[in-house]
This record gives C-alpha cells, sequence and structure tokens, in this order.
C-alpha cells in the first residue's frame, strides 16, 4: 500500500481541467504531453504518484519532474519540457558568419565550373576549407549543418531571382511620351465617333512590333477527336517533327483595329521596310503615318532611313523606351493570336504556317476591335 504522499496538492481551476482532460485523450498532441496530462489529471484526483506510477506504467522520475514544475510554476510547465543547454554550442557566430559568405559568393570566383551553389558543393567547401580558414567546428560540417546557417539568414544561393536593370535614363519622359500620343489618339476617336461625316484624319497612329520564334511544329501521328462520355479532350501524340521558325510583323490601327501583317523567315530591315511599303499603300495619301514602336536595329538602320527620306513627312517614329514594350499596344494583338488561332497550331510545313497566320489575320479583320490604353493615371507619376 503506498504511503502519504509529502508533496502538497495541485489546485487547478475549472478551465484547467478542461484542458487536461482535452489533452489526455488527444491524438495529435505530442505524446510526452498526452502522459504529463494524465499524471497530473491523477493526481489532481488525489492518486498517489506510486498509484499513477502503476496505472500509466510510467517511471516515477518523470511523474515527480512533471509534479515538482506544476506545483512550482503552474500546469502548462508541467506539461512542457525544460528548456536547457547542456553545453554550449560547437558552431559559433563567427563560423555561421564565413558559411554565410560563402554561400554569397559564386564559386566560380573561387575556382569552380559552377555558376551557383548547390548545397551539396557548399558543404563540400566549408569541411575542405575550416581549418585553415580559423573555423575547425566546421571540418565535419554536414550538408544539413550548412542548410541551417542559411535557413537562419533566408539564403537560397541554388536559385535565381530575375530583375530588371533600367537602362533607359530617359524612360520616363519617354513613357509619358507614348501615353500622350495613346491620349490624343482616345480624344481624336471620341471625336470621329461624334461627327458626322467630319473631315478625315491627317494623323493616323499605328502600333507596330514582332512576334517572333512562331513555330511550325508538324504532328508525326494524327490528332484524335473528343468522344461523348469517354474521352473529353483532344488526344494527341507526344511526338513532333520541326520545321523552323517565322516571325510576325504587324501593325495594328489604333483607329479602327485593322491590322497590317506580313509573315517572314527573318526580321532585318528589307522586311521592316516592305511592312512599312504596305503601311504606304494601304493609307490614303496626304495622310501622316504616325508609328508607335522600338528601338530595333531593323527601324532605324540606314537601309530604312534611306526608304524614309523618300516618303518625307509620311512616317512619324515615336519609340518606346527600352524595357518598355509593355506600352506598346500592338503586344496586345499577340496575346489575342497567342490565345486565338496560334494556340496549339499545328502545320506540316512553314509555308502552311504562314497561311494560316494570314487566315488568322483576316479573320481578326472581319471583326476588328479597337485597342484602348487605360492606364493614364501613369501620366501623372
Amino acid at each position: 500500500m503506498a504511503g502519504k504522499c509529502k508533496l502538497p496538492m495541485l489546485v487547478l481551476t475549472q478551465k484547467e481541467c478542461q484542458r487536461l482532460e482535452s489533452l489526455s485523450t488527444s491524438r495529435t498532441a505530442p505524446v510526452r504531453e498526452v502522459e504529463r496530462a494524465r499524471i497530473l489529471m491523477q493526481y489532481h484526483a488525489g492518486n498517489h504518484p506510486t498509484t499513477i506510477q502503476r496505472a500509466l506504467k510510467i517511471s516515477r522520475v518523470t511523474i515527480y519532474h512533471c509534479l515538482h514544475k506544476a506545483l512550482e510554476m503552474g500546469m502548462e510547465a508541467g506539461l512542457k519540457d525544460t528548456f536547457h543547454r547542456p553545453k554550449e554550442p560547437v558552431i559559433n557566430s563567427g563560423d555561421k558568419a564565413w558559411v554565410v559568405h560563402l554561400a554569397c559568393t559564386k564559386p566560380k570566383d573561387l575556382g569552380y565550373a559552377a555558376e551557383l551553389w548547390t548545397r551539396k558543393a557548399l558543404a563540400a567547401h566549408v569541411r575542405q576549407h575550416a581549418q585553415a580558414a580559423g573555423h575547425p567546428s566546421l571540418v565535419r560540417a554536414a550538408k544539413s549543418t550548412v542548410q541551417k546557417i542559411l535557413v537562419e539568414q533566408q539564403l537560397q544561393p541554388h536559385k535565381v531571382k530575375y530583375y530588371l536593370e533600367r537602362r533607359d535614363l530617359e524612360f520616363e519622359f519617354k513613357m509619358k511620351e507614348v501615353l500622350l500620343v495613346y491620349q490624343e489618339v482616345m480624344l481624336q476617336n471620341q471625336a470621329m465617333g461624334t461627327a458626322n461625316g467630319g473631315a478625315e484624319p491627317t494623323v493616323i497612329t499605328v502600333s507596330i512590333d514582332e512576334k517572333p520564334g512562331v513555330q511550325a511544329i508538324e504532328n508525326t501521328a494524327p490528332d484524335l477527336p473528343p468522344v461523348p462520355n469517354k474521352y473529353a479532350t483532344v488526344g494527341r501524340d507526344h511526338e513532333y517533327k520541326r520545321h523552323g521558325t517565322v516571325f510576325i510583323l504587324a501593325s495594328l490601327d489604333l483607329h479602327d483595329g485593322h491590322v497590317v501583317a506580313r509573315v517572314e523567315g527573318r526580321h532585318r530591315s528589307r522586311e521592316f521596310i516592305a511592312l512599312l511599303k504596305d503601311l504606304d499603300a494601304h493609307y490614303p495619301a496626304g495622310v501622316t503615318i504616325r508609328i508607335i514602336l522600338d528601338n530595333h536595329l531593323a527601324h532605324i538602320s540606314k537601309e530604312t532611313r534611306t526608304y524614309l527620306a523618300t516618303r518625307p513627312n509620311r512616317f512619324q517614329y515615336v519609340h518606346t523606351p527600352k524595357h518598355g514594350s509593355w506600352l506598346n499596344l500592338v503586344e496586345t494583338l499577340f496575346g489575342k493570336m497567342a490565345r486565338t488561332f496560334l494556340r496549339q497550331i499545328r502545320v506540316k510545313s512553314k509555308a502552311e504556317l504562314k497561311v494560316r497566320i494570314l487566315l488568322g489575320i483576316s479573320e481578326i479583320n472581319a471583326a476588328p476591335v479597337v485597342h484602348r490604353w487605360k492606364k493614364f493615371d501613369l501620366l501623372l507619376a
């Protein structure tokens, strides 16, 4: 028979009793906390530590440790482990700083072929050079140890996140110049819409760019059509043939949405001049064609300027800033092409691809859409 316990009674509130009861039957809480909750519940009920030991099959040392903490610091302290550090950490802050310094240095600068670290390669370098660098505690550092040091500093030297360096010092000025043109076009379109039989515009604004790398891909096996209640999608063999790529040079009229385009194998001055000639033939004589375009070399080459000199006052350039292709409204046209007739396109040759693209452009011109710029708040930036 167990003797009288010399420990004082454990006083618990009703809320604490409910917490212990819930924790003692939990299947998701840590096992140690569940055991300690059961110890405290039994002791609060008046059971002797020896009785608790027999009932729960837990050592007396564990029982008394739990009871002492609960009686001294409260129920929650009895449930948790007391933080303790049996010895000082072997890897100090100086060692960690050295590892961080290595992680922030490219391996190619240390004589390796790699551009970026892998965690395995970084750990191997740390072990190999730790002694000579005055960090003997890292001589046997594992990959996981190095990873913990990197996680503390939120470092991921094995990954790349791209950013865009601003290389055009006049970016804001050129951006506002383009936006002012869009604003002028919007007012011009509104005036033309309200006027009945008004005068023809003297300046027509178009947006020009190219879509490179449109692939001519051929199936090696025919597509399988969907089958009701069996195959919901088109079936396509994973193998294919490549027949090269083409460029789409397109001009988007910002007044009526008409598209003038060419499909070429390359994008040089001669192809761009051919597009300018198409525009010259499409629009009435005496009208100035204002072109919003980027700084591609073909747009400002000697050959292109020679042609422009033969058509004085016919064309007017408005350049977008470098890395500002998102300011060119024709990009929305290319997005429409990618979502419609270019999506999952399969052809047997580049010639067929050209025909299909020109057919798609004809379909766009059959129901043209006027593309508008709406973010004029950038003018106030």
